[in-house]
C-alpha cells in the first residue's frame, strides 16, 4: 500500500463508519475470550494504528503491540501511543514463540504471496489455547479497483477462512461474514460504478451517509451480540483457537 493510502486511513480511521465498526467487532472477538485486567495482544499489520488505540482505550490493562511492514505506517502509529510498534514482515515477526495470548490481523493474510506461511507465523507466536481474530475482504468476484489500491492480492469467502485456519492447526471458534447491509451498495459502487484505478474507498462520507452506515453495523453489532451469524457481506470475520 502506497504512503498516501495509510495517510488517508490515519486521517480517517478514527471516525470513518467501517473502520468504527471494524474496531468494535474485533474489540467484542478479544473481550469474549481474554481475561479484563490481562493480556498480551499483538496487531500483525497494524497499519496507522487506529485498532490498538481503540483497544488501548477500552483495555488499558492489555499490553498491546502492533507490528507493520510500512515504515509511514509504523510512524503513523507510533504517533497515537499506546502500544509498542516494529516495523517488520508478518511472514517474519520479531517474537519468541508463543508470546501472546491473542493475534489479530485485519486485512492482512489477503496481501501477502504466501498465506499459509503468514498465518503458521501468527500462530507461532500464539500461546498455546490463545486466539487469533482474522478479518479477510470477502468473495474474489468483488475484486476491484479498491483491491489493487490498498495491496489486497485475494478476496475469501466464509469456508476458506475457516479452511485457512483449520489447515494452520487451529479449531475455528466462531466465523461470519459482516457488512451485510451495506453489501448491495458495495457491489454497485465497485461492480458498476467502479472509480478510477488508483483510488480506493477509504474515505470519510457526508455526514448523514456516515451516520446511516453506522446504524447499519450498530445493527449488525447486535445481531452478533445476540449470538448469531451473517450468511453473506463483503468482510469476513473469524477467530481461531490454538490448541492448549
Amino acid at each position: 500500500m502506497s504512503p498516501d493510502e495509510y495517510r488517508k486511513m490515519a486521517a480517517v480511521e478514527d471516525t470513518m463508519w467501517y473502520y468504527r465498526a471494524l474496531h468494535r467487532h474485533v474489540r467484542r472477538c478479544l473481550e469474549l475470550r481474554l481475561q479484563p485486567g490481562r493480556g498480551e495482544v499483538l496487531d500483525a499489520g497494524c497499519g496507522t494504528g487506529g485498532l490498538l488505540q481503540r483497544l488501548h482505550e477500552a483495555r488499558p490493562g492489555w499490553r498491546l503491540r502492533g507490528v507493520d511492514f510500512s515504515p509511514e505506517a509504523c510512524a503513523l502509529a507510533r504517533d497515537r501511543g499506546g502500544a509498542e510498534i516494529s516495523e517488520a514482515s508478518i511472514l517474519a515477526l520479531p517474537f519468541r514463540d508463543g508470546e501472546f495470548d491473542a493475534v489479530v490481523s485485519c486485512d492482512v493474510i489477503c496481501q501477502v504471496e504466501d498465506e499459509a506461511a503468514a498465518l503458521r507465523e501468527l500462530v507461532r507466536c500464539t500461546k498455546p489455547g490463545g486466539v487469533i481474530v482474522l478479518t479477510m475482504p470477502a468473495y474474489a468476484w468483488m475484486y476491484s479497483y479498491h483491491d489493487a489500491t490498498v495491496g489486497n492480492r485475494r478476496r475469501y469467502t466464509r469456508g476458506e477462512v475457516v479452511a485457512l485456519l483449520r489447515t494452520a492447526g487451529l479449531s475455528v471458534a466462531w466465523s461470519t461474514y459482516w457488512n451485510t447491509l451495506p453489501f448491495p451498495l458495495a457491489v454497485l459502487r465497485r461492480k458498476l460504478f467502479s472509480a478510477r484505478a488508483g483510488t480506493s474507498d477509504v474515505r470519510l462520507y457526508p455526514a448523514p451517509l456516515e451516520a446511516i452506515f453506522g446504524g447499519m453495523m450498530a445493527l449488525e453489532y447486535h445481531w452478533f451480540r445476540a449470538g448469531w451469524t451473517l450468511p453473506f457481506g463483503s468482510s469476513v470475520l473469524a477467530v481461531g483457537r490454538k490448541p492448549e
